[in-house]
């Protein structure tokens, strides 16, 4: 909807799609959705971008600093190749080695700890301050979020 009312406006804008194959109780069915969901990329200046978080449905400008964040071209570029070229390509939360994260879901889901890398795996330590020890477990790097 946020799409078709930025189009009629006549403001250009990119919405990075994926296929997705979901399961219903009774049927499994192919289906688009955001690559980035809650994000539509809006090609103008700072005061198209003003015109288009005016826009209904739009809830608010990705900022940084104070300032409206700037996607470049290069990157809208990459992303179009990676969903030309990639079927499996699904958005991931940025988080780096030495980030605090938390388990966002299975068995392990709440645990705070420190990411880490090694030998291709990622690992989370989980500090144990009492006895001063720590415990490292293996995680997969989509099932964290990183902590504010």
């Amino acid at each position: 909807m946020v799409l078709a009312s930025l189009q009629e406006k006549q403001i250009v804008c990119y919405l990075p799609m994926r296929k997705v194959l979901r399961q219903w109780s009774d049927r499994r069915k192919w289906i688009e959705e955001p690559l980035f969901k809650g994000y539509i990329f809006i090609y103008g200046d700072e005061a198209l971008r003003y015109r288009a978080v005016q826009t209904r449905g739009v809830v608010r400008a990705v900022m940084f600093g104070g300032k409206m964040a700037v996607v470049h071209d290069e990157e809208i570029e990459m992303i179009k190749k990676i969903l030309h070229e990639s079927e499996n390509a699904e958005a991931v939360p940025c988080v780096h080695v030495g980030d605090e994260v938390q388990v966002q879901v299975g068995p392990l889901m709440g645990l705070r700890g420190r990411l880490e890398a090694f030998q291709n795996t990622h690992r989370l330590i989980i500090d144990v301050p009492s006895i001063r020890q720590a415990i490292r477990v293996s995680v997969d790097i989509r099932d964290v979020k990183k902590i504010k």
